[in-house]
């Protein structure tokens, strides 16, 4: 398989918008599609929003429509993540990777639930690393969820590591580690340059930094790249401050590409 490719809105914000990325993939990575394994991504529910007031999203059963509609229209594999144990099921019957959040991440009903689910339907579970733990820790999230799942079935993703007050750093070493317990990893590269709380009531961050560590950790050995996008990312309803503009995402790939093919 060619770059595990997952991207996307941040938050299925209403059926116009899912419809619109959708058919932005479809008209514009078409000469990348034999070359990356593509994911489209959205979450129906963003439960750690800072603020109370803060959009969250359409819900899991409208969320999980639109998905699938746009998997029946254009074919595209799907993730979206979970909050709770219960949601497992429903979320593996539509898509194809479950993602477990960043703070859910030491929670083991999460990952039992998901990894069930993940058998039951043959899809693959992805575990986003807490930004408190560290790279070794996630050997003990690969051991509970191969109590379900092969190691293919596994993916783990690094969103970077809590660095004081409203910042994050990336430990580019956390891939080969990671890369140790035989499952692929994952760079949420949109995540990583968050700034969490530093804007009182929403989540600041610091786009320019989305390609220079993209590209660092496909040269570390990472197997796939994560971006939340959006075509006008200051109007997005969830993370405005990180979302890549579309005409960035599309200069971004072809360098991707070829980087992962020289490391390769």
């Amino acid at each position: 398989m060619g770059l595990a490719f997952i991207s996307g809105p941040c938050v299925l914000e209403n059926e116009a918008l899912v419809m619109q990325m959708a058919e932005f993939f479809n008209e514009n990575f078409k000469p990348y599609f034999s070359q990356l394994d593509f994911y489209f991504k959205g979450s129906f529910d963003k439960a750690n929003r800072s603020s109370i007031n803060s959009y969250r999203g359409p819900g899991i059963d409208q969320g999980l429509a639109w998905l699938a509609q746009v998997k029946e229209r254009y074919g595209f594999k799907l993730v979206t993540d979970f909050h709770l144990p219960e949601q497992a099921e429903q979320v593996a019957s539509v898509v194809d990777i479950l993602q477990i959040p960043a703070f859910l991440c030491r929670q083991t009903d999460m990952i039992v639930a998901g990894a069930e689910a993940a058998k039951k339907y043959g899809r693959i579970l992805n575990v986003k690393k807490g930004q408190f733990l560290s790279p070794e820790e996630t050997g003990n999230i690969v051991e509970k969820s191969l109590n379900f799942l092969s190691k293919d079935q596994i993916f783990l993703t690094e969103r970077g590591t809590s660095f004081g007050y409203n910042n994050l750093i990336v430990d580019m070493s956390s891939f080969s580690i990671m890369k140790s317990f035989g499952v692929k990893t994952i760079f949420d590269a949109t995540h990583s340059v968050q700034r969490p709380g530093a804007l009182g009531t929403a989540t600041g961050g610091k786009r320019e930094n989305v390609e220079v560590l993209s590209y660092a950790a496909i040269a570390a050995g990472a197997d796939g790249l994560f971006l939340e996008c959006h075509p006008e990312p200051e109007k997005a309803l969830s993370d405005a401050a990180t979302s890549l503009p579309l005409d960035r995402l599309l200069k971004l790939v072809p360098k991707a590409l070829k980087l992962h093919e020289i490391v390769k």
